[in-house]
């Protein structure tokens, strides 16, 4: 079993999802993938932070994957979005159904007729939920497991709603800073890209986006915001008395996360040997590899038990397995373990534990004695650190930034490109037109880039911002 190399991203991101057990890519339907324990496990770990954010001030649902035709037809420009992506239910058994049912693609036309029940008056506002669940779309473009799917099985959705258009704008901040915190959390450096007018979610004011930059050079869109002013709260007639004692349309918000978190979690962190995970949401965070001589079982078994007896509050996990140390260690690359202890009877003669950190893959001593919680937590810091650290070096040698059109063909198809322009729609397709494609605009410039985030349009050399184009997953 040989890991390809890195260089060739794609044929390496879909053999280690099967070599470190993260998905099984054989269900015999196309865009339909099936969880291995190991990587349930990882997802587990990743949404229990995100439902950690989500809880401080959103309560969690759960709203059916069946929607009415009736219903998802209400908003038009929703639907427009979507409706060659819809899968239809049209039979329950051999008989047809008199309304015909979706499954969820996104759950605005499921949710919102019941927010008009459930908001009555500003007492009820505002509102914030969320639920995690799984949503389907028949995607016709190449599939591609947790990056473009037909079953996304991990789609955290959030929805508020809100007395006041500003209100609701307060809410897209606070929804930025929430993703802010989790992708920081997973040591994966971003991007937060405000969206063309003509490319917003269907029905939005506006979308933000966040996006990141994967080994091959392109982006992968890993969160969006949206604000829905009232135009869903007027098809769905979601009204609420206020202190005056008039009704008003509520003010909407919407933003979520699917499985692309783990995407790009693997993707970003991983190398030749495998997964790099950070500790947090590594499944095993410290494997213990005794290294057992014929009559010196005893001794180094015993010291075993006394580290476990010092990391007993993490997760770890003794390879007492028969294969030889060499292919324990490959295995728990692979898997990505942040923090491997080494012992073997020098080590336990000397108290001392050998330890290699995954993100470095080097060796060095330590007494047990200094093995403690407070030690294992500050190296759980350091290796995200670095994990960032390594993962902005890498994006930024696929950034490019370009202040003459002419040269935009040189890059386009090798790097992600940075540049200045106005928000008209013209000078957009010019862009588009030569093979990228606009994401957006920055709404804040990343810690990572040194630029201003104003200039002059390439196109038309009026007023412009800081843009970005690149192909995308």
């Amino acid at each position: 079993m040989t890991l390809p190399k890195k260089d060739n991203f794609s044929e390496w991101f879909h053999e280690i999802l099967q070599f470190a057990e993260i998905m099984d890519v054989r269900y015999p339907v196309k865009g339909l993938y099936v969880w291995f324990p190991f990587g349930f496990k990882i997802r587990q770990l990743v949404y229990g932070k995100l439902r950690e954010i989500m809880d401080r001030e959103h309560s969690e649902v759960y709203f059916p994957a069946l929607i009415p035709e009736t219903e998802l037809k209400r908003e038009s420009e929703h639907i427009r979005g979507f409706e060659d992506e819809v899968y239809w239910i049209t039979h329950g058994g051999f008989s047809p159904l008199d309304v015909k049912l979706a499954l969820r693609p996104t759950s605005e036309t499921a949710m919102y007729p019941m927010f008009k029940l459930w908001i009555r008056n500003h007492a009820d506002l505002p509102l914030r939920v969320y639920q995690i669940v799984n949503t389907f779309r028949y995607e016709t473009k190449h599939t591609r497991p947790l990056i473009r799917l037909r079953e996304i099985t991990s789609f955290k959705e959030a929805h508020t709603a809100h007395r006041s258009y500003e209100e609701a704008e307060e809410q897209v901040e606070r929804a930025i800073r929430c993703y802010k915190e989790f992708y920081d959390f997973l040591a994966i450096p971003y991007m937060i890209i405000r969206r063309p007018d003509w490319d917003k979610f269907p029905g939005a004011v506006y979308t933000i986006a966040f996006d990141t930059i994967m080994p091959d050079g392109r982006t992968l869109q890993i969160g969006t915001v949206h604000h829905l002013g009232d135009n869903f709260a007027r098809t769905f007639d979601i009204k609420y008395e206020a202190v005056d004692g008039n009704h008003y349309y509520v003010h909407q918000t919407c933003y979520g996360i699917s499985e692309r978190c783990i995407a790009s979690l693997i993707g970003i962190h991983g190398d030749d040997f495998g997964l790099v995970l950070p500790f947090e949401v590594a499944p095993i965070q410290i494997v213990l590899i005794p290294i057992l001589y014929k009559g010196k079982e005893k001794e180094v078994l015993g010291f075993c038990e006394e580290v476990i007896e010092r990391i007993k509050n993490f997760k770890y996990f003794i390879d007492l397995g028969e294969e030889r140390p060499g292919a324990k260690y490959y295995r728990w690359e692979l898997k990505g373990v942040p923090i491997r202890f080494e012992i073997g009877p020098r080590e336990a003669e000397s108290r001392e534990v050998v330890v290699s950190f995954r993100n470095e893959r080097r060796k060095f001593s330590v007494s047990v004695e200094e093995i403690n919680e407070e030690k294992i937590k500050n190296w759980s810091e350091e290796i995200r650190k670095r994990l960032r650290e390594g993962a902005i070096h890498s994006i930024l040698q696929k950034l490019k930034f370009i202040n003459d059109l002419s040269k935009i063909d040189e890059f386009i198809r090798s790097s992600v490109v940075l540049l200045y322009l106005c928000k008209e729609k013209t000078c957009g397709e010019e862009i588009e037109n030569r093979g990228g494609k606009l994401l957006g605009w920055l709404k804040e410039l990343p810690d990572f880039l040194n630029y201003s985030l104003e200039g002059n349009c390439l196109v038309c050399g009026e007023k412009g911002f800081l843009a970005v184009t690149a192909r995308s997953y």
